[in-house]
């Protein structure tokens, strides 16, 4: 049984260590006969990219390309159109360079790391300086970003001079694959930096994109598309494959009959329902794909469900998703995790600063980077309007531990699990200190001054530990009103739970507030719909609040 390459995405390692290889390498012929001069393929992180470029260096590059070849024995692309493809391997110049690792946290060491990514780069072509027909100037520019040296500016026309200089010296234009080419703006905006960053980015690549005769062709890789910040301005060769407009879709990420294949390499035919609930439901065009990395995790572990995708970066989009805590998006985001949708308008030509303040940007934001998935779509007018959910038990349990991290109330998940528990089994009193301390240990008298947003918010993510055993339901109407919060249970027999808030002016109102809560359920007839479900056995909590104070009846 091939060793899996999780966490190598060296092309020629995995070949060369007889790894487990997904063979993705008729991408290859396609793009040869399809690419036009800069393609832009967008896909969530950890999904393969990087392997991707990385093989199509290999295959591409004239630098040691006889020893190269040997790397796609036995591949698709080996035998395929009579092998005519192969006559292409190895006879170009390629410009390899990947921005995964430029993330800092302030400006001046992002462009100390832009200085000695360019320094190791330019090392890797010190044969050009064999080479004759450079100027004194080409060759002391050369020298200079070489050494570390070069300043900003210099540093912005890097590429480009280098790609000059590798036309001049093989007598071809040369194919530049540049990987993660959006790490260093997403860190920048993260960090409140945008505005520098992208300034020196949108020179960094027009500089080598637009107008270059030294270029034959680009691929770049990222998980998002930056276009109103004219990163791409008068860019008009650019293509952009994205998990949006689907084409492509199958190079990057297994589709289900390659994990079927790898199922059954693995000795784990049987592991398939498992793979396609956890780790299925992407939906790149009409492809339907698996996160490659999870699979592979799934596999080395010997057949383990985790959010393996979970652990691989940090989830700040994720985040601003739910900082905005209006009644809206609290229903969107519980309709989510419940297994349901949302709708919203998708536009690829977002920017990072409309995420706080635009749903549809984040939402867009969050399709493309993996967190959501297209359902289905529709043309309103002259606008498409998108059905989104999310993908797959991983990412939902992505969700939930988000929304516990944030709430980091200094006690473990499990705390929080008997707080809950204590909740459905009608334990008022252990529910009620259980909630006090959390309060105690997380509130501040800032979040607390924003009254009932707050607590309800606090409540509504505590409830994520319920789902899928429960429903959970925020401001629906029901009887004579709208009730704060409903918990559905999902099984037959189990109780249901009503919540209503209030708020005191003072902390000897406390508990006149909660009776007040209390009453109201029962005066509006908050559990009507839970009779129309057939749910007899409804624990009823009036609960008030006062700073950090709370009552429940």
């Amino acid at each position: 049984m091939q060793r899996l390459p999780v966490g190598i995405d060296d092309f020629a390692k995995i070949r060369e260590g007889n790894y487990y290889f997904v063979d993705k390498t008729m991408a290859i012929g396609e793009l040869l006969d399809n690419h036009g001069e800069v393609l832009l393929l967008t896909r969530p992180r950890r999904f393969g990219k990087t392997l991707f470029l990385s093989m199509l260096y290999y295959f591409l590059a004239s630098a040691r390309g006889a020893d190269y070849r040997n790397l796609f024995h036995g591949l698709t692309i080996e035998r395929a159109d009579g092998g005519s493809y192969m006559a292409e391997q190895g006879r170009r110049p390629v410009l390899f360079l990947s921005l995964k690792d430029v993330k800092h946290r302030t400006w001046p060491d992002m462009v100390e790391k832009f200085r000695s990514l360019l320094s190791d780069v330019y090392d890797q072509y010190t044969y050009l300086m064999e080479g004759t027909g450079f100027s004194q100037v080409e060759r002391r520019y050369f020298q200079r970003v070489h050494d570390g040296l070069a300043s900003p500016i210099e540093m912005e026309d890097a590429l480009r001079r280098l790609m000059d200089m590798m036309k001049h010296y093989h007598g071809q234009p040369v194919v530049l694959l540049l990987d993660e080419y959006d790490i260093p703006v997403q860190q920048a905006w993260e960090h409140g930096f945008y505005d520098d960053c992208i300034a020196f980015m949108r020179n960094f690549l027009s500089a080598a994109l637009k107008t270059n005769p030294s270029l034959d062709f680009a691929v770049l890789t990222g998980v998002l598309r930056i276009a109103k910040e004219s990163i791409f301005s008068g860019l008009n060769n650019l293509e952009v494959s994205s998990v949006i407009n689907g084409t492509y879709a199958g190079w990057i990420g297994f589709t289900p009959e390659e994990v079927r294949v790898l199922a059954h390499a693995q000795q784990q035919d049987d592991a398939l329902p498992v793979l396609h609930d956890w780790y299925d439901g992407y939906q790149f065009g009409n492809q339907e794909m698996y996160n490659p990395w999870s699979v592979l995790c799934f596999f080395k572990e010997q057949g383990q469900p985790q959010p393996y995708w979970a652990h691989t970066s940090g989830n700040v989009l994720l985040g601003e998703l739910l900082k905005q805590t209006d009644s809206v998006q609290e229903d969107n985001l519980l309709r989510l995790i419940q297994g349901e949708t949302v709708t919203a308008v998708l536009t690829e030509n977002t920017i990072y600063p409309e995420i706080v303040d635009n749903p549809d940007a984040l939402y867009t934001v969050l399709v493309l980077s993996g967190y959501l998935k297209i359902v289905s779509r529709r043309l309103v007018i002259d606008t498409w309007v998108y059905v989104l959910a999310i993908p797959n038990r991983e990412v939902r349990s992505i969700y939930r531990s988000e929304i516990l991290s944030r709430m980091n109330p200094g006690r473990t998940t499990s705390y929080l699990m008997t707080t809950m528990e204590n909740l459905m089994a009608g334990n008022s009193k252990a529910f009620a200190d259980g909630l006090q301390e959390i309060l105690m240990k997380m509130a501040s008298v800032y979040d607390t001054a924003n009254h009932e947003t707050f607590y309800h918010g606090l409540l509504l993510g505590m409830t994520t530990l319920l789902v899928p055993e429960y429903e959970v339901k925020s401001n629906r109407e029901s009887g004579l009103g709208r009730y704060d919060l409903a918990i559905y249970p999902a099984q037959k027999g189990q109780c249901g739970v009503i919540l209503e808030f209030k708020v005191a002016d003072s902390p000897h109102e406390l508990l006149e507030k909660a009776q007040e809560a209390r009453r109201q359920i029962d005066e509006k007839g908050y559990d009507t719909d839970f009779k129309a479900r057939g749910i007899t056995n409804v624990w009823k909590y009036g609960v008030a609040f006062y700073g950090k104070r709370v009552a429940l009846v």
